[in-house]
């Protein structure tokens, strides 16, 4: 949803008609296929962060969501570091007392324990049960009022009309079966004037071509076993299937629906170093400071996150 999990190269669970990395469904079939595909990968994977340790505390305690939130934050801060608030040059976070807010895709609720408790409404939907499940939990623990926490396809969204001012969605909708379709339903549901923020993957240099196409492709053997460029990014991935946008590519998709404020380009740390989990990247990791990896990241656009503030047209 919003870190990849890094190393992956399981095929398996990954939807194969999936063909490029902006296509969309050719009909209403496959965009029904391809979300139920959607559905079952995050039900059967959701981010909790654990697919390296387990969480050692009982599900859904308190507990149990500060080391979600932790394992999430610290990797955060190294491309994207706050004074007060995680996100904070991201999320309008003086605004939100006076904006009725969606999130689309709640994950395990880190985001919306950061944004309910300052918007003067939230409601957060998510494709999947358990991550509806979770979230509830988390907010029922904030004892948090003006909130609610709903399982909803983004695709069809049953909101009525200009029903909310702010749309926070990250790294959700490149998942989806249909990411125009998404951003049509968000146009219907902002009201005039209304913003938006999202981040999709970006396909930079670095990141597509280099540190997945070179080394893992050619370097790791994986175009010699019949692999396209295609395959191996969305091995590299998360989600059943995962979009990987250019800058141009999102423009293209939303032009029409949406103005395009700002674009960041941001990524992980480990993004830069193209090895295997294990104590030489992690001692890589820790030894580089996060404002060298930052400079290349997102000074130079290495990084696998595109990040887009949108305003309603």
């Amino acid at each position: 949803m919003s870190e990849n999990r890094a190393d992956n190269e399981d095929m398996i669970n990954k939807e194969q008609s999936f063909s490029s990395s902006t296509a969309r469904p050719a009909s209403e079939e496959q965009r029904m296929q391809w979300q139920a595909k959607n559905r079952d990968w995050w039900s059967q994977t959701p981010m909790r962060y654990d697919w390296r340790e387990a969480i050692p505390y009982p599900r859904y305690s308190a507990e149990y969501f500060k080391e979600i939130d932790d394992r999430f934050f610290s990797s955060v801060k190294a491309y994207m570091p706050w004074k007060k608030f995680p996100f904070e040059q991201e999320i309008p976070y003086v605004r939100l007392p006076t904006l009725d807010v969606l999130e689309i895709g709640v994950g395990q609720g880190s985001h919306a324990s950061l944004i309910a408790p300052q918007s003067r409404s939230y409601t957060g939907i998510d494709l999947t049960e358990p991550a509806v499940a979770a979230t509830r939990i988390r907010m029922e623990q904030l004892e948090l009022k003006n909130t609610k926490i709903l399982q909803m396809d983004a695709e069809e969204m049953s909101f009525n009309d200009s029903s909310f001012d702010y749309i926070w969605s990250w790294g959700v909708v490149h998942h989806s079966a249909d990411t125009r379709r998404i951003l049509e339903q968000m146009h219907r549901v902002l009201r005039p004037g209304g913003c938006a923020t999202v981040m999709v993957y970006h396909r930079s240099i670095w990141k597509y071509y280099i540190h997945d196409g070179f080394f893992k492709g050619l370097l790791g053997g994986r175009f010699f076993k019949g692999a396209s460029l295609h395959d191996v990014n969305q091995a590299a991935t998360d989600g059943a299937i995962a979009r990987i946008f250019r800058k141009k590519d999102w423009g293209a998709l939303s032009y029409d629906l949406f103005r395009v404020d700002s674009y960041e380009v941001s990524g992980l740390k480990s993004e830069l170093f193209p090895l295997p989990g294990g104590k030489l990247k992690s001692l890589l990791q820790r030894v580089v400071p996060d404002s060298v990896s930052r400079f290349f990241t997102n000074t130079l656009g290495w990084g696998s996150f595109l990040t887009i503030r949108m305003t309603k047209r």
